[in-house]
């Protein structure tokens, strides 16, 4: 990768863990998330005017995204009305790259190298730390299963980010314009979590005059502008180094979580975010 594309994905990371953290300061996530998807697929329309039609093979892939990111947006919300941000977001963007780069050596040929699966180990053994949860002596079952729902919640996360990102560097591949594709993944991106909305809520209120709605639909413009970035970048290099790349969000998220939303920054969890970041980096120096 060059320095250009490298410096581009870590822009997208800042992004990236801005626009999460805007999600879990709202009080309504799922709206949050629905709204965010409708900014997105708006911002995306001067790109799918103005772009070419992707190739017909990459059809396939792209409506195979948006099943997929409709799963990650769920989980996304479970996981933070379930835990903290400090805490999911690192675990869901952590274990991404470990599943990337082998989805990516299984179905596009890119091969593990021995920085690769340093990298891949401090990435799992920060996630194991930030996953640790100590139960009380007399916990009931129930208490037990609410205590994992966090973190389960934030790894299934991760799976589905693994899922999209493979799905989307083959299909970027094949659709001759890296633009094109994000334009109108993202426009279809839109239409899954609203109709879910709608069959839960029976409408969506939408108030221009409200702060919170504004948030959101610059948050999904955000989301449009770093996972563009990173569809640009895993058309021009191996996906599990990008993804690795990308994921170094986790420090980012860390300082966010501290500064605009109160959490804590423990130095275990520090110490869990800089290990994952530390391993995601060495994925992103064995391309």
């Amino acid at each position: 990768m060059t320095a250009g594309v490298i410096a581009l994905v870590l822009c997208a990371a800042l992004l990236h863990a801005s626009w999460n953290a805007m999600l879990k300061s709202s009080g309504d996530r799922l709206w949050a998330i629905t709204l965010m998807t409708i900014g997105s697929a708006v911002a995306s329309v001067p790109i799918v005017l103005w772009a070419p039609l992707p190739a017909p093979a990459s059809w396939p892939y792209i409506l195979m995204s948006v099943v997929l990111h409709a799963g990650y947006n769920l989980f996304l919300v479970r996981a933070y009305r379930a835990g903290d941000f400090g805490q999911s977001y690192p675990i869901a963007r952590g274990s991404s790259p470990l599943l990337v780069s082998l989805g990516a050596a299984l179905f596009a040929g890119e091969q593990l190298g021995v920085l690769t699966l340093a990298g891949v180990v401090l990435i799992s053994a920060g996630i194991i730390s930030l996953a640790q949860i100590k139960f009380r002596r007399g916990s009931s079952v129930a208490g037990g299963r609410q205590q994992w729902d966090a973190p389960l919640s934030a790894f299934t996360t991760g799976v589905f980010i693994a899922g999209y990102t493979i799905v989307d560097g083959l299909g970027s591949r094949l659709a001759g314009s890296a633009a094109s594709y994000a334009g109108w993944m993202f426009l279809l991106d839109g239409l899954p979590l609203l109709a879910i909305y709608l069959s839960m809520h029976g409408g969506l209120r939408i108030g221009l005059r409200e702060r919170a709605t504004w948030n959101a639909l610059g948050g999904g413009a955000m989301s449009l502008l770093a996972y563009g970035i990173v569809i640009w970048a895993i058309t021009l290099a191996p996906m599990g180094p990008v993804s690795a790349l990308r994921e170094t969000s986790v420090l980012f998220a860390a300082l966010i979580a501290r500064m605009f939303l109160g959490e804590a920054l423990t130095l275990r969890r520090l110490l869990s975010c800089a290990v994952i970041a530390l391993g995601a980096v060495m994925l992103g120096w064995s391309a």
